[in-house]
């Protein structure tokens, strides 16, 4: 039985995570950024400006008003919680060892366009969120295709709506769950041994993860943002550091590191043309797998926490989008990727590990070689913190989808569980059971894709909306929420700053 579900498992993941899913996922990346006139081109400036420019400027940026609501900076750093993580280190490695150096310059183009998408997810968040029994902001995939497409098509709506918030809680319990944990388990232990017992030393980083995940996820969303606050912005600058400085080291590789990505991206040293073919196809597929897996563009899945903040425009939160895809693939990605090229670990023109060592393996290695046993130690907590991070990122992803299938009294029962698998995490070796979710990972993507690209017409208004009366000076009524009482309420608070 295990045996048949892996391989129904593995036909789907195939399919889910294939090229024709990866091509739907960049195309709609493209689309958006073609309708929108190149926008995150045009406006990156003023997107820059309006998001990590203003955090020094605007007190609304850092801290929300409303007890109900959360910041924006709170808002991108839970969600840069759930993005940013192992993926950007041992997913770094993994595409560099398959794909080849090339593989980085296609993740470069996934990030590009992904910008549009995630700036249009968050956007159709903002316009389409509600409040529920609690006064807290309800917003993702499941709202604007409840109340976006389902105006057109009530019944295609609603049942996009609740298969994406189904894939969304398995998705939870997995990727966002158990291998995170699995992850943290390896890092400690390849750090400290507390007992001989291998069975009890699981059990004890099982405890220690479980309470402190247990005192921020029972808190709710405000708790979330808060622990996140500041986890996020701590490990990203230390681990930026660290890289900046083996890189340092390494300058004089800089440049071949760079000419290796390049040449990679299109073969140009292939002779052969149906082998240059071939490995083309590598580098692009495993460009756009680590990019859409990193920044995750396209799943819907960071739309839910964007949708809690306190802003009062959805291109807002749409120029957030922007940023968070910006840092987390662009900056945090790139640093892994010339860590890697340049530490002389791998062959620059195949990309295959010259050591041995692969994934996590390699930047350990890196890190070790480097800075000696501090390295190896440095590597362990940031890759802790990265998954400790994701681990609270993805509860609230899993707790806003089941609280949209079974209310709001349902949340409390679907933290515990969530508990209780931290736990099975650290215990069991559940590879299927993160394979499946892996599964249902990329099955969001499928209806979120198709409510942002029916609802792109959408999009375009209101961004030209708000171009209009930002960067034309004109005096028109703005496209605030989808909802006139919402409309209203947010019109006021706008004139009120």
């Amino acid at each position: 039985m295990i045996e048949i579900i892996e391989q129904i498992n593995n036909t789907l993941n195939n399919l889910v995570w294939g090229v024709p899913a990866l091509t739907l996922l960049i195309g709609t990346g493209v689309i958006m950024t073609i309708i929108t006139k190149f926008f995150q081109f045009r406006h990156f400036g003023h997107a820059m400006s309006e998001t990590i420019g203003s955090l020094f400027k605007k007190k609304d940026i850092l801290k929300s008003k409303d007890k109900n609501s959360i910041s924006q900076f709170q808002a991108l750093c839970t969600a840069l919680s759930a993005t940013i993580g192992t993926g950007n280190i041992a997913g770094i490695a993994f595409a560099i060892t398959n794909g080849g150096p090339g593989a980085i310059f296609w993740m470069w183009i996934a990030a590009i366009v992904g910008m549009m998408t995630n700036y249009a997810e968050n956007v159709l968040g903002i316009f389409y969120r509600r409040k529920n029994a609690d006064g807290e902001w309800c917003g993702g995939p499941m709202y604007y295709l409840r109340d976006g497409l389902g105006a057109k098509f009530p019944a295609i709506g609603k049942c996009l709506a609740v298969l994406f918030a189904i894939f969304a809680i398995f998705a939870s319990f997995g990727i966002g769950n158990m291998s995170q944990v699995a992850s943290i388990k390896d890092s400690v232990l390849n750090v400290v041994q507390f007992t001989a017992d291998p069975k009890v030393n699981n059990i004890i980083i099982g405890l220690i993860v479980v309470t402190f995940a247990g005192l921020v996820i029972l808190g709710g969303i405000t708790r979330i943002a808060k622990a996140n606050e500041r986890i996020v912005p701590v490990m990203a600058v230390f681990y930026i550091i660290g890289t900046v400085v083996i890189i340092g080291m390494n300058a004089d590789q800089i440049g071949p590191a760079f000419a290796a990505i390049f040449k990679g991206a299109f073969n140009t040293s292939a002779v052969v043309g149906g082998v240059g073919g071939a490995a083309i196809k590598q580098a692009i597929t495993w460009g756009f797998k680590r990019g859409v897996f990193s920044n995750e563009a396209g799943l819907g899945s960071s739309v839910m926490v964007h949708s809690a903040s306190n802003v009062k425009e959805p291109v807002t939160q749409g120029l957030w989008g922007i940023f968070e895809v910006f840092f987390d693939t662009i900056i945090v990605c790139t640093l892994t990727a010339l860590l890697i090229l340049t530490s002389g670990s791998v062959d620059l023109i195949t990309g295959a590990s010259l050591t041995g060592a692969t994934k996590l393996g390699l930047a350990t290695e890196v890190f070790t070689n480097s800075f000696g046993t501090f390295g190896g130690i440095f590597i362990a907590i940031a890759v802790a913190l990265f998954a400790f991070s994701t681990v609270l990122g993805w509860s609230y992803y899993g707790t806003k989808a089941c609280e949209y299938l079974f209310g709001t009294k349902s949340t409390t029962i679907y933290k515990i569980i969530f508990l209780v698998v931290v736990m099975l995490g650290c215990m069991l070796h559940a590879d299927l059971i993160i394979d499946i979710s892996d599964t249902f990972n990329g099955l969001m993507a499928i209806p979120n894709l198709i409510g942002v690209l029916s609802l792109s017409g959408v999009v375009l208004a209101i961004t030209k909306n708000y171009s209009k009366r930002h960067f034309n000076g004109e005096n028109i009524k703005p496209m605030l929420s989808h909802f006139e009482d919402l409309q209203r309420d947010a019109e006021r608070r706008l004139k009120e700053d």
